[in-house]
């Protein structure tokens, strides 16, 4: 039987095949090639053999974006051991519940993280070994839980639908979920979004802002390079428009990878004529719908295109993108090849042609389900379909066009208004940084839109000069959209609840979330 670890496929066939010594990570101060890379999470499959850690066990990973993280990785995978990337930015109640739900038996902690969670970690009583990554010297380092292990050889035989790896969902509607993906997966998504609708090239040099705990930076910044032999550069830093631009300053990355989120933020601050180089050819954007105006002011500055893309933790990455040439900003595109997608009425009917529905897709990389949740996984895992919570028009071309989360949209005057067309409609004034939008009844019990906005620097001022702001926006929104359409609240706030990936938390507004 061939052997279908992932392992073999992004790491040793590179050095069967003579490229081992590209490089394949940049972080902030290394840099190591797919020789060193194969030695290292060789070394770690076996420490990990070594202390007990067996074929199937859970191990965490709550590590900043250094070369240490895809050692790890893959040495775990190697080894037969289930790596769970930890997002890096929940408090330390939200990662004990998924250290215990995942019943990790190792943590890999980096060493400035260490502090936040040292107590928590210490109380975990099915934990068999905390190590800290980054901090030299201290017996529970990194360094010394490989030193002096054997080497690991060929990687544990697999097929490809043995589970690989968790991921934890974002939690931007619920409790973070655990979702179990397959190794077949990750080939999956290389051989479709990433070599058939970015064209990943082995002299490539990929940069995400989008970390690695979760799936969209998974992808990017390991997936699709490592599937052909490119590189990826690695920050530890948080993805802030100002350091995003200085390492593709420094680095001149081909490929840029961010969210709709620092996207606007670069463009508010005028930075994005600063990332463009004679190397950017394509970016890409997920998480949520990215803005037209955003798209076009990048554009416009750079002279390269924002690929606006749909994917979930559940599909482990994009599945629904604008392509190379065809990009309509504003819209979310067309099925990437090798995935189907379907719309489906209030009724569970199936549209056929132009319409409003719930998004539903199929795929090869379709999670096997959530870890220890049957009823959440029997719901949104339908047969070979996979329910994304998503409403979305199409068009006669086929295009698609987000509309907002199934429970986010509302009618006003019998006719559905989607939060995010609202929300785009106030983003494209000069006053707004962000904007979030929901459903809420007025004093005749009628849902009306009502907004909360982050004005943008320099605006609002004092109560009267705000005052002048909300009637201003309002009107914008009837202008632009249409009259019915216009928020009739406007709350100025100075910040929007999000999860730690940024996507809006539009639940806790319509729970009372007042900042």
């Amino acid at each position: 039987m061939s052997n279908d670890n992932a392992v073999d496929y992004f790491i040793d066939r590179h050095v069967r095949d003579g490229r081992g010594g590209c490089v394949a990570f940049i972080d902030d101060t290394r840099r190591v090639t797919y020789q060193a890379l194969l030695e290292r999470s060789a070394l770690f499959a076996g420490a990990l053999r070594r202390a007990g850690i067996r074929r199937e066990a859970r191990v965490a990973l709550i590590m900043l974006d250094a070369i240490e993280f895809p050692v790890a990785f893959w040495g775990a995978l190697r080894a037969g051991v289930v790596p769970v990337p930890v997002n890096t930015m929940l408090p330390p109640e939200q990662v004990r519940y998924i250290l215990e739900d995942c019943r990790a038996e190792a943590v890999l902690v980096s060493a400035p993280l260490l502090e936040g969670l040292g107590a928590m970690l210490g109380a975990l009583a099915g934990l068999v070994r905390v190590i800290v990554v980054g901090a030299a010297g201290r017996a529970d380092g990194f360094d010394e839980f490989v030193a002096g292990a054997e080497t690991f050889g060929e990687p544990v035989g697999v097929s490809a639908d043995e589970i690989g790896f968790f991921l934890y969902s974002s939690g931007s509607t619920s409790a973070p979920k655990g979702v179990r993906h397959r190794h077949g997966s990750l080939r999956a998504t290389a051989e479709t979004f990433g070599a058939q609708v970015l064209a990943v090239r082995p002299d490539d040099v990929v940069f995400s802002a989008a970390k690695l705990f979760f799936a969209y930076g998974l992808g990017n910044a390991m997936i699709f390079p490592m599937a052909v032999g490119a590189c990826a550069v690695l920050s530890v830093e948080r993805a802030s428009a100002a350091h995003v631009v200085a390492v593709m300053r420094r680095e001149r990355p081909t490929l840029f990878c961010g969210v709709p989120t620092l996207y606007a933020a670069m463009v508010h601050a005028g930075l994005e004529a600063g990332a463009g180089s004679d190397r950017l050819r394509v970016c890409t954007s997920a998480g949520e719908a990215l803005p037209a105006h955003i798209g076009a002011a990048w554009r416009a500055a750079t002279g390269v295109d924002i690929l606006d893309g749909v994917g979930s933790t559940e599909m482990l990455h994009i599945f629904l993108s604008n392509r190379l040439g065809s990009v309509r900003y504003g819209h979310s595109g067309v099925a990437v090849p090798g995935y189907a997608l379907r719309l489906v009425d209030e009724a569970g009917a199936e549209i056929e042609g132009p319409g409003l529905g719930e998004l539903w897709v199929r795929g090869p990389s379709m999670a096997e389900g959530y870890w220890n949740q049957t009823a959440k996984s029997r719901a949104t895992f339908i047969g070979e379909w996979m329910v994304t919570g998503d409403k979305y028009t199409r068009d006669a071309e086929g295009i698609y066009t987000y509309c907002g989360r199934s429970d986010d949209l509302f009618k006003v005057s019998g006719i559905w208004v989607s939060p995010f067309e609202v929300e785009t409609a106030l983003g494209a004034h000069p006053a707004v940084l962000e904007a979030a939008v929901i459903g809420t009844e007025d004093d005749d019990g009628l849902v009306k839109p009502q907004a909360f906005v982050v004005l943008a620097e320099g605006f609002g001022g004092d109560l009267a000069e705000r005052e002048r702001m909300v009637a201003m926006l309002q009107e914008h929104v009837k202008q632009t959209i249409g009259h019915w359409k216009y928020p009739r609240w406007v709350e100025i706030v100075e910040a929007l609840p999000k999860t730690a990936t940024g996507k809006i938390q539009r639940y806790k507004l319509r729970k009372g979330w007042r900042g």
